[in-house]
């Protein structure tokens, strides 16, 4: 099942698995740092988690965002 874009403001980035049960959220702080975090509900098909991490730099922010999203596809 693949993603989709369904925010993207300059401040939230937020991608939803097309079977709803997962995202992807990508947001600045207001010190200029980046959080990321994935939830998958306990209703998924997968294994239910929750992760945050922060970041310094948007574009390691991005990179764990796409790791993230590759690992909980589950056309694989």
């Amino acid at each position: 099942m693949g993603w989709s874009l369904e925010r993207d403001d300059g401040t939230v980035t937020e991608w939803e698995r097309s079977d709803g049960y997962a995202t992807v959220r990508l947001r600045e702080r207001t010190d200029g740092e980046f959080v990321v975090r994935l939830d998958v509900m306990e209703q998924a098909a997968d294994d239910s988690a929750y992760e945050r991490e922060r970041f310094d730099a948007r574009d390691a922010a991005e990179e764990r965002a796409v790791a993230w999203r590759d690992a909980r596809d589950l056309d694989d």
